[in-house]
Formats: structure tokens, sequence, C-alpha cells
């Protein structure tokens, strides 16, 4: 009986020792059980290296920049050293010290022109100042001097005498060919934080703003990139770092940027400017009369005074007139100028813009009520 326990025994131990065995070789590889087979397992594969052709993406990496972004900084770096940031000041004089105190007045931005060291912003940014100082973008800041104004068009040329390696004039362009939804990019300091960028696009063309003068500028740039207090007078430059207009007004409820900012046009930079740096002022060619103020319920300039000696004299047009018991009698109204329709006297002014002295144009008048046309050569500003 012993006998027969003990080959029972044998008989259960072997068996285990099979079955413990399959299990290990055979079962557990498959199951994934056994941690230290399935660790020799992994370690044995070997990793394939997938080579391609293909450039990374600009993703693949911290800090990369995509095609706009790089153009974008590049277009600033580029354009950025032709920025200035301008402050003006009053002087003034203590009552009872009668010390000289240098109050600050404010702040604005500007471009450089040319080499010479003029400086292009706008005439609300230095009006009713005594002095301004132009910081260009190394950081050195120059007093300046007023080279010409022109408050009819909110602009104004100050020059510094900057070394020419520090001057970088900016490129100029146009805005005759300028599409709605085109890329435009504005620099300038505001609030006083120079160098600041803004981007957005054309949002209109064509818009009338209003000058210091009440004189309408037409053409005007409306854009949404971000113009705020202090971007007055800084560039509107396209995609190819082209000037195309001085950043001037913004519509805003707050007096933030809201989105719509106005810009005068490179049209009335490229002739003001250069006019401004010779003159001094701009040298509108005369017809030889002086015009009545706007009168209600009349449509047109009305002359007021006709110059003695002047073409417009020798060509007969009539000044208005007062008769010994006061009865006024109005002069010709100039109701056209060539092709150009003439509702006020900023419409004729800004016709006669387009001309220069020697030029003859033909007006059209309202006198008697009757329409005639009158040919006038323009002379020399008066």
């Amino acid at each position: 009986m012993k006998y027969l326990k003990a080959i029972g025994l044998l008989l259960i131990l072997a068996f285990g020792v099979f079955i413990g065995l399959s299990w290990n070789d055979k079962i557990a590889p498959k199951l994934n059980l056994n941690p230290k087979k399935a660790a020799q397992t992994d370690e044995e594969k070997p990793v394939k290296a997938v080579l391609t052709n293909d450039k990374p993406t600009t993703n693949n990496y911290a800090g990369a920049l995509n095609s706009t972004e790089d153009a974008i900084i590049h277009l600033f770096d580029a354009t950025a050293p032709s920025v200035c940031f301008i402050t003006t000041s009053n002087v003034r004089r203590d009552y009872w010290t009668r010390n000289i105190q240098e109050i600050p007045r404010g702040t604005g931005s500007g471009f450089v022109w040319d080499k010479d060291g003029n400086i292009v912003t706008n005439y609300h940014v230095i009006k009713g100042a005594d002095k301004a100082q132009v910081t260009l973008a190394d950081q050195t800041t120059w007093e300046a001097s007023l080279v010409g104004i022109a408050p009819a068009k909110d602009l104004a040329v100050l020059k510094i005498k900057a070394p020419k390696k520090s001057l970088m004039p900016i490129k100029t362009g146009s805005s005759n060919h300028l599409r709605v939804g085109q890329f435009v990019m504005a620099i300038g300091n505001p609030f006083g934080l120079d160098q600041t960028l803004t981007t957005g696009v054309i949002s209109a063309l064509d818009r009338e703003i209003q000058s210091q003068t009440g004189t309408p500028i037409r053409g005007a740039i409306q854009t949404d990139a971000a113009i705020n207090p202090g971007n007055s007078g800084g560039p509107l430059v396209n995609s190819n770092g082209e000037l195309i207009g001085v950043n001037t007004s913004i519509y805003s409820p707050s007096g933030a940027s809201a989105g719509i900012g106005f810009s005068i046009p490179a049209g009335e930079i490229n002739w003001v400017i250069p006019e401004l740096i010779k003159y001094g002022k701009i040298k509108r060619p005369s017809l030889g009369i002086e015009l009545a103020r706007s009168i209600r319920g009349v449509q047109g300039a009305v002359i007021y005074h006709v110059y003695e000696g002047s073409n417009a004299e020798k060509a007969g047009l009539r000044p208005t007139t007062v008769d010994r018991y006061g009865q006024v009698y109005l002069g010709d109204v100039i109701v056209a100028i060539d092709d150009t329709e003439v509702k006020n006297n900023d419409d004729l002014q800004l016709a006669i813009e387009k001309h220069k002295a020697g030029d003859v144009v033909k007006l059209s008048i309202i006198r008697s009520n009757e329409e005639k046309t009158i040919n006038l050569q323009l002379e020399d500003p008066r």
C-alpha cells in the first residue's frame, strides 16, 4: 500500500513538472505573461528608420515661422529703420521766477524722407509746439527745425542734422492702383510705445476726411490696421515695403482703435512734400480772384474780388459788388473748371492743385442766371 502511494506521488510530481515546462515554453510567450521573456523579446526587435526627402514642416520644432510670418518680419526689418518718434513741447516763462520751463506737449510718429534729414509727419502732430525732437530707430535723438507745413493736407516737414549713415529714407510708392483687401502694415509710436507694428488690410478707398483747416482730404485710405493716438504721421506701407499713405486719423467713440483708421494717400504726399521742402508751403497757381465764403442756396464758388491787372480781370470775370443802397450783387459763380464740377470753394482749390502757372483752364460760370464759358491762364501764386 505504501508502495502504491509512492508511485502515485511520483506520477503527480512528474505531471506537474511537464505542465510547468509546457506553460513556460509554449503558452506564456503567446499570452506575454512572462515579464523577463517579454522584455527580452522587445529589446531584440530592430528599430526601422524611415528616411524621406520631405523638408520638415514649420511646426516640427519650437520657434519655427511660416512663410507669412517670415515675410512680415522681413518687411518690418526693412521698413522700421525709416520710422521715427516725434516729441513736442512748449516753452513757457514762469511769471514769478522768470525761469524758462519746457512743458511736454505731445508725441507722434514720422519717417525719414531723404538723406538730407527731412522728416515727414502730420501737421497736427507739431501744431502749436515751440520745439520738436526726433528720435531715430537707432535711439539717437535730434533737435528738429520746421521746414514747411500744409495744414489743408495735414502734412508737415521737419529737418534734423543727423549723419547720413543714420538716415534710412523710406521707399516711396503709389496709391493709384490700390485694391480693397490688399495687405498693409502700419509702424508708429502709439501711446509713446515706439516701433510698434500693426497689420491689416485696405478696408475701403476714396474716403474723405477733414484737414485741420476744414478742407477735405479726398482719396483717403481706410484700413483696419490698428491706429491709435501716437500713430499719427507714421507710414502705411504695402507688401513691398513701399509708402502708400501717412496714418492721420481714426474713427472711434472711445479715442482708441476701433478698426477704422485713415491715411493720406501717397498721391498727395508725393507732390506736397517736395513743395514743402522747396517753398515751405504749397504754391497753388492763382486764378487772380478772391472767393466769397459759402453762401446758403448757392452751389459753386462765388467770386468776391478780382485782382487789378490779373488775367481774371482781362478775361472779364466779375466780382461781387454793393450799390449805394446796400444791395449786394453776387459776382460770377464758378460751377466747373475744365471737366471737374465745382460745388464749393474746396472743390475749386482742389481742382487748381492739379495745374501749374501758365496752364489755360476753361471756367464754366453762372452770370445773371446764364451759363458762360471763359478760358483763363493761371498765374503765379499770390
